[in-house]
């Protein structure tokens, strides 16, 4: 070592608040730059969109008001927000680290933040954040669609104000960051993009298809701990008295990706690469 590299002062390491900034800049570029994101965010919405009012006319028009059975007035704004924008996005949240698995991009990822759980945390912030934003226009969207065809045709639509329903809305643009970062925290574990997608598939629809299967009480024993029960749960006026309460429920919304990403900081931080 000379001389001048022994005089050299140290370089500064920045503050957290500043690396943690620079990282979560960092993924926003990444997320933002793959124009597939956004084509595919923008055309599941359409879809969903589009659906939704075709549904609506429909049962607005109806000679006679057709027998929802359980289906209420407020849970058709979101049929088609869990079929058509749920499982495109979550997808999305899959390939935010598969698709640098595939490449090989994550070996350069991994060298410039060495600490794995900050990676995962800060994808986690990007990806949660854009889902929740989106989930939440595309929610209020649906429900003044659907609401407004139905007051316009004399069949009852309810009002923003109508006591539960702006919990509940809110409550509908939270599924789609919930399931997002599902996927995200398997993308992180399985590695594999078709792995990692046949697992956040399995999660989200899977289980709950699979609950249905099952005789009572079991069904709902087990089906309350899956993400559609408890999402029908928090958008629906009218609860089913034998699965979690809505409080419950979001917690269960809540408990899917927190103890998955749990799982996948562990994991990432424990094997090569």
């Amino acid at each position: 070592m000379t001389v001048s590299q022994l005089r050299r002062p140290p370089t500064a390491v920045p503050p957290p608040a500043v690396r943690a900034r620079d990282l979560i800049r960092s993924e926003w570029t990444k997320l933002r730059s793959v124009r597939a994101n956004l084509w595919t965010l923008l055309i599941a919405a359409l879809v969903t969109i589009g659906l939704t009012a075709v549904v609506a006319h429909t049962i607005a028009t109806a000679p006679a008001p057709p027998d929802r059975g359980p289906i209420t007035p407020l849970i058709e704004s979101f049929l088609g927000y869990a079929e058509y924008t749920v499982l495109p996005v979550s997808i999305l949240g899959v390939l935010a680290f598969t698709s640098e698995y595939s490449t090989g991009l994550i070996r350069t990822t991994l060298v410039a933040v060495p600490r794995r759980w900050a990676l995962l945390a800060a994808k986690a912030a990007v990806a949660g954040g854009a889902a929740l934003a989106a989930g939440e226009v595309l929610a209020f969207a649906l429900f003044f669609l659907t609401q407004g065809l139905q007051s316009g045709h004399g069949r009852g639509g309810l009002s923003i104000t109508h006591p539960g329903v702006p919990a509940a809305v809110v409550a509908a643009g939270f599924l789609l960051p919930a399931c997002v970062l599902t996927g995200l925290g398997l993308g992180a574990i399985v590695r594999h993009t078709a792995g990692a997608i046949a697992a956040t598939v399995g999660v989200i629809y899977l289980l709950a298809a699979l609950c249905l299967l099952l005789p009572s009480p079991w069904k709902e024993d087990i089906g309350r701990l899956t993400l559609p029960f408890a999402a029908y749960q928090v958008v629906s006026l009218h609860p089913q008295p034998h699965l979690f309460g809505p409080a419950a429920s979001v917690v269960v919304l809540i408990a899917w990706p927190a103890v998955i990403l749990a799982a996948a900081a562990i994991v990432i931080s424990r094997r090569d690469v």
